[in-house]
């Protein structure tokens, strides 16, 4: 056979199972879009969202779920009306923006039954029909139980109505089309049901979580005793499913898409320069070593001797996680405990250049000893922890250096939050430091007091740039 002809039958095949995945891809769509149909109340649409208005009860729930799922820190644009949305989402494939949640009829939620809210929540699927975008985390939602997701929606729709449009996503081609979306949700989305159709809890067993969640009160304080197990489940549930934790502390491939295994190992925060840690590695951000006491704090605070949370983790402790209840830290704290460990191998120790760590050592004493201590050790004002150590902050030696970058260049602040009210800042130094000087003073933080990290370069200070 020809070479000619081998290659027009290797298109031919190419282009058949490019339509064959085409057509799948639509097929699975129109036929989830028909059972949908099938299954929706015949009153759906603006009149049955008004028709009956949710209890002070159900909207009480739903607020706490929504604080913690932290639908404002998408859905809230800086300076902006609250859920009113155009929050940008800069990813590799484009930047999209949030959506508008307040019950505005025209661009908000304002015709949206609960019907229709709970399937984009767990389908991904606006209320037209339209295929979302993964950057609304459906992946994880699509876990959440039917009564939450109402809990939420009757919580929307008592909020303050904001008549603000979302601006058109700015997506390339061919990830502005919903063929390609299509084909992306047959490749890796697929709603949680159970064997009778019916939905069921993605993280944990339904009759656990719902032991755990009970009535609307039991959300925010539940004196009921709870089994081992469904303390496990119902943290589960928090992290995995509304908290959607492995948004951003999971790997992607080059897609997009999380990565079923392994969970929780770290990934890039969008485009913004922050790694989340992994959490099953306790030389990350795991915490199997700690008691679940300090865990559950740390979660409502932010602040332990051990760390500060910091850039975008700051963020979800003061809009979110503060938040927890008793019972629900708990539950979140059992769950990371026991996390399996997963530790990523250490790789060779290279030391910095002695030139590089005695510059280093001059910033540190100029910049950062007065807060950190000359040995790394931090600092307390009025007998109460200020300044966190770097001598064994596993923040510090994290195998990439970015987030200690992120923090000599922009500075930042633990979170402000009722348990931790007046944390202790950090300056800026990018207008203050050279690109030589910022590379020295993290590799010699990095290669200090028994550290054994990595060196960084001048290149690694550019490319966080």
């Amino acid at each position: 056979m020809s070479p000619i002809r081998r290659m027009a039958l290797a298109l031919i095949g190419v282009a058949v199972a490019g339509g064959l995945a085409v057509g799948t891809a639509w097929w699975r769509e129109h036929r989830l879009a028909q059972t949908l149909a099938s299954t929706a109340t015949p009153t759906s649409g603006a009149a049955s969202a008004r028709a009956v208005m949710p209890s002070d009860a159900l909207v009480a729930r739903g607020a706490y779920l929504a604080r913690l799922g932290n639908c404002a820190g998408c859905h809230t644009a800086r300076g902006g009306a609250a859920l009113a949305g155009g929050v940008p989402l800069v990813t590799r494939f484009g930047t999209l923006y949030s959506s508008n949640l307040t019950p505005d009829d025209e661009t908000g939620l304002g015709r949206w039954s609960a019907d229709d809210f709970w399937r984009a929540m767990h389908h991904g699927r606006s209320r037209d029909g339209r295929l979302l975008y993964p950057a609304f985390p459906y992946g994880s939602y699509t876990g959440m139980t039917r009564e939450d997701a109402d809990a939420i929606h009757a919580w929307l729709r008592v909020q303050p109505s904001v008549r603000q449009a979302a601006p058109a996503h700015q997506l390339g081609w061919p990830y502005r089309s919903q063929t390609s979306l299509a084909l992306w949700r047959l490749m890796f989305f697929e709603p949680v049901e159970a064997s009778d159709g019916s939905t069921r809890d993605k993280a944990a067993d339904a009759a656990a979580v719902a032991a755990a969640s009970g009535p609307a009160t039991a959300i925010a304080a539940s004196s009921a005793p709870m089994t081992d197990e469904a303390i496990a489940a119902r943290g589960r549930y928090l992290v995995e499913v509304l908290g959607h934790c492995a948004e951003c502390h999971a790997p992607r491939n080059r897609l997009g898409a999380l990565r079923e295994a392994p969970r929780l190992r770290g990934g890039w925060v969008g485009e913004e320069g922050w790694w989340a840690p992994s959490l099953a590695d306790p030389k990350a951000a795991g915490v199997q070593d700690w008691s679940e006491a300090d865990i559950a704090a740390w979660l409502r605070t932010g602040w332990s001797e051990r760390g500060a949370a910091l850039g975008p983790m700051a963020d979800v402790v003061a809009d979110s996680l503060q938040s927890l209840s008793d019972a629900d830290a708990a539950a979140m704290a059992r769950h990371l405990h026991r996390l399996p460990r997963e530790a990523e191998p250490a790789p060779e120790f290279k030391a910095a250049d002695p030139g590089q760590l005695d510059l280093g050592r001059r910033v540190y004493a100029r910049h950062c000893a007065d807060c950190h201590g000359d040995q790394g050790q931090g600092r307390r004002i009025d007998g109460e922890p200020a300044y966190p150590a770097l001598a064994g902050n596993r923040a510090v030696t994290l195998a990439s250096p970015q987030n200690l970058l992120q923090m000599l260049a922009n500075g930042g602040y633990a979170p402000t939050t009722s348990r931790h009210p007046r944390p202790y800042g950090m300056p800026p130094l990018r207008q203050t430091l050279s690109d030589a000087e910022m590379a020295a003073v993290a590799s010699y933080v990095r290669q200090s007091w028994g550290h054994r990290a990595s060196p960084v370069t001048e290149q690694d200070v550019l490319k966080r740039r």
